[in-house]
């Protein structure tokens, strides 16, 4: 279980103010109707994220431990130092989000999350812990968590949101963790 705690927190608090989490308000305030847009978050992040877990395992079983310890340290510090950024919604996102099209909310929202998912930090969180951790499946299923805990609220409370989880101590205290455990991976192996 160490595994999913480790990694509900660590996307959790990484995912606030990122750009998903701007595109779940966007979505909250566009459609106003939130259960079609949370299922799409989590089909979304289950699909990309077990892709990437996929991958970190892969990588943790084929790659000499040195090299990995290094190459895992200096990947969480350099998304510690990513998240000290503050995300802003893409254009193509918006326009994703906007769009008129018959596709449903469920559709919309789990294409644009998966599509904004491709890259991020939290994606990338994903693939170094399944990594790192022994567990592949609670890596997944712990960041799906963490994403949801980030972006449920966000989709409930919609505009109010953007000024409360914008401040920079958030990007702080998520930079912070990631450079912890990049330290800890490579001090610690």
């Amino acid at each position: 279980m160490e595994a999913f705690f480790i990694s509900l927190g660590v996307v959790a608090v990484s995912e606030i103010g990122d750009k998903t989490q701007l595109l779940a308000l966007l979505l909250a305030a566009r459609f106003q109707k939130p259960w079609p847009i949370i299922a799409g978050i989590f089909a979304a992040t289950v699909f990309n994220h077990a892709i990437a877990g996929a991958l970190g395992g892969w990588i943790a079983t084929t790659i000499d431990p040195v090299y990995l310890k290094w190459g895992l340290g200096v990947l969480f510090i350099g998304m510690g130092l990513w998240a000290l950024v503050p995300d802003k919604l893409d254009d193509e996102d918006a326009r994703i989000a906007h769009s008129t099209s018959n596709a449903g909310i469920f559709w919309i929202t789990t294409v644009s999350f998966f599509i904004a998912e491709i890259g991020d930090k939290t994606q990338i969180a994903t693939a170094a812990l399944a990594a790192r951790l022994d567990s592949v499946v609670l890596v997944v299923a712990g960041t799906t968590a963490g994403m949801l805990l980030a972006d449920v609220p966000a989709v409930y409370i919609g505009r109010f949101a953007t000024e409360k989880l914008q401040s920079p101590w958030v990007r702080y205290v998520a930079a912070a963790i990631f450079v912890g455990m990049g330290l800890f991976t490579i001090l610690a192996m």
